[in-house]
């Protein structure tokens, strides 16, 4: 399969989750994140606003507050396909944009500098265990990635975990993957 066929095959495989047992792997990948130093050592981490049926991140950005992290999320620039990452403090200070996503509103919110990033999670559809993985399609996170010093983590359902997947040479991978089942390290 190519990558095309991968992200429908996956977004199909995914939607046949119940929503139980959505929340229920979810929290359960949440609480194997916490207790990771990737999360533990970060003051800031960077993580995208979940739209069901990727992992619920919704619950990781409250709890990150809770511990008084940073907590950035990624808005897209269309037509640079580039993203830059805000600062957000509340729910209220994001908006809907393309596809039903939430981005964070440039006027209530500060931007980050890659560099600030500790820990980035970094979100996708398909995964093999070296870390490469099949994302939406629009290469935002592929270009952010290049020489990013950040720790990288996955959250996924072990469903979405591959023997290999198709590559090309702008990928990279990923240090850690975490599912309901698991924890890949994939690289240092």
């Amino acid at each position: 399969m190519d990558k095309k066929q991968y992200r429908k095959s996956m977004k199909e495989t995914l939607k046949t989750m119940d929503r139980i047992t959505y929340e229920h792997l979810s929290h359960q990948i949440a609480k194997s994140l916490y207790g990771t130093d990737e999360w533990k050592k970060a003051a800031v981490i960077g993580i995208t606003v979940s739209h069901f049926p990727e992992v619920d991140t919704w619950q990781i950005i409250r709890k990150g507050w809770e511990e008084g992290k940073k907590m950035v999320i990624p808005k897209c620039i269309p037509a640079s396909k580039e993203m830059m990452f805000r600062s957000i403090s509340s729910f209220n200070q994001l908006e809907s944009v393309y596809f039903g996503l939430f981005e964070p509103m440039e006027e209530e919110t500060e931007a980050i500098t890659r560099d600030a990033i500790d820990t980035l999670i970094v979100p996708g559809l398909a995964y093999d265990r070296e870390g490469y993985r099949i994302g939406f399609g629009g290469g935002y996170y592929d270009r952010f990635l290049m020489d990013l010093k950040a720790k990288t983590i996955s959250l996924a359902f072990q469903k979405q975990i591959e023997s290999s997947l198709p590559r090309e040479t702008y990928d990279i991978p990923v240090g850690k993957i975490i599912t309901d089942q698991e924890i890949i390290i994939c690289r240092q």
